[in-house]
């Protein structure tokens, strides 16, 4: 009689893996032996595993922020913007007006551009930090074009609240946002939302 080993039908069990890196090279550090990890071995994929999500992580959380930044930055400058003594006694603003605030916006890096252009030498490339405001400046333009992101400034109730905005992300949940075109038009049915910001 032919015998077939128990190991052959023996359900295989699997090990739980760690999603979290820190866990994982915490685990590999107990013990009192030094652990060594084979590269084909499953400690170094669940490491490498661990590594690959730990990073992409990191990546989103970079990527949120900037939008974050980003948003807060175009806000506070319309807010600064209304807030001059010339448009203190005015309640609201044309779409018009909005596109030319939108333009100053876009040029606000012009002076440092110009400087970093003037400092860099005869058939040298461009430094990086040229690069990114030359890079911002023109997804800010291409933005423009098909319709910037920003407050509503033709309804009474945005202004007055953004005039009193504390500058914090939380209070922008509670502005109206549209979007205007370079040509001082209002995109109409379109949706509009805070994570629309391109990361720049």
């Amino acid at each position: 009689m032919i015998i077939t080993s128990v190991a052959q039908h023996r359900t295989p069990i699997k090990m739980p893996v760690s999603k979290s890196l820190s866990k994982i090279q915490k685990r590999l550090k107990t013990g009192s032996k030094q652990t060594t990890v084979h590269p084909k071995g499953r400690k170094f994929q669940q490491l490498n595993k661990a590594t690959i999500r730990e990073s992409k992580i990191a990546a989103k959380k970079k990527a949120y922020n900037e939008k974050r930044s980003n948003e807060l930055a175009r806000v506070k400058f319309i807010q600064d913007v209304i807030n001059l003594e010339s448009f203190k006694e005015q309640n609201t603003f044309s779409h018009e007006e909005t596109a030319v605030f939108i333009q100053q916006f876009i040029a606000r890096d012009d002076d440092e551009l110009d400087e970093l252009k003037k400092k860099r030498r005869a058939n040298r490339p461009p430094t990086s930090k040229q690069q990114l405001l030359e890079q911002k400046k023109k997804l800010e333009l291409e933005e423009f074009e098909k319709g910037f992101f920003c407050p509503d400034l033709t309804d009474e109730k945005t202004v007055s609240f953004l005039r009193e905005w504390n500058q914090t992300f939380g209070g922008v949940n509670s502005i109206k946002f549209i979007r205007v075109t370079d040509k001082g038009t209002q995109v109409l049915n379109s949706k509009v939302e805070l994570t629309d910001i391109e990361m720049q």
